[in-house]
């Protein structure tokens, strides 16, 4: 079960942010964007799942280390639950943070939601992230889904059309359609040949689609700067392997090519509305 809510004060508007690392998070993108809001606005954790009913402790260990008091400590793999209050954004966010469950997984989601529903949740919002051929040098493309009808139309997004295995972002999705909650998917696609983690440049590109979403400016932190040294970094190994940069130009070739989103007039307003909000928050 879900532990005891530290005591927390009424929420306004709560928009839950969920991520969970494994299956559903190439290069931990996704898992880093929830990271980093935690850390941007001095989250508070409030809650954890027990973690003695959902996961196998021989795939996900617990860790020993040793706290900033010298003590010996045992982290147990688990998922919590943080609050954060940010002045910017006019409502307040609950973030998930959690690794993918080895069983129950219905179990496991209709606890989740039913903590998110006690702290008044309006809507649900789950990051992924997938590897994908798409080159580094290019915008992370970003595809994204919706349970409302109103949702698609404001966001300009069509219903996932995907038919195939899922991880627990979609059985949580698929909850949240169950219980009539209205929930937003986004999912960054990673290059598959720098697939290993960190790659700051997808969590950037899922950060502005919840910009768009939450219609307010996000705390960008380190993150432009980190994207540009992680491409610095790709195209110097690119240059060190003939094979690899031929590559990488076939895949330039193909997306400059193609008819994408990113490249349009549509995508390049919406990100010059992100840029003006920014600069008036400033």
């Amino acid at each position: 079960m879900v532990i005891e809510f530290d005591d927390v004060q009424d929420l306004e508007a709560p928009v839950v942010i969920a991520a969970f690392e494994g299956w559903n998070d190439a290069a931990d993108a996704a898992s880093g964007l929830v990271d980093h809001l935690m850390e941007q606005w001095e989250a508070q954790v409030i809650g954890a799942i027990d973690p003695e009913e959902f996961y196998d402790f021989q795939v996900n260990r617990p860790v020993i280390g040793t706290d900033l008091n010298g003590h010996r400590r045992l982290t147990w793999p688990t998922t919590r639950i943080a609050v954060a209050r940010p002045e910017s954004l006019g409502r307040d966010v609950i973030l998930v943070r959690g690794i993918e469950p080895s069983m129950r997984w219905r179990q496991f989601c209709a606890e989740l939601l039913a903590a998110c529903d006690d702290l008044g949740a309006e809507l649900v919002v789950t990051l992924g992230a997938l590897l994908a051929d798409t080159p580094h040098t290019r915008p992370i493309p970003v595809t994204g889904t919706a349970s409302e009808p109103d949702l698609l139309d404001r966001l300009r997004i069509e219903q996932s059309s995907y038919e195939g295995p899922t991880g627990i972002v979609g059985v949580f999705n698929d909850a949240c359609v169950q219980l009539d909650i209205p929930a937003v998917s986004y999912w960054a696609a990673v290059p598959h040949y720098v697939a290993q983690p960190p790659c700051p440049k997808a969590t950037l590109a899922l950060l502005g689609q919840l910009e768009e979403l939450l219609e307010a400016p996000m705390p960008l932190g380190d993150l432009p700067d980190d994207a540009r040294a992680w491409e610095r970094g790709v195209d110097e190994l690119a240059g060190e392997d003939e094979d690899i940069a031929d590559y990488v130009r076939a895949l330039e070739e193909t997306r400059d090519t193609a008819d994408l989103p990113e490249a349009s007039g549509e995508a390049i307003a919406r990100e010059f509305e992100r840029y003006l909000k920014r600069r008036h928050e400033d």
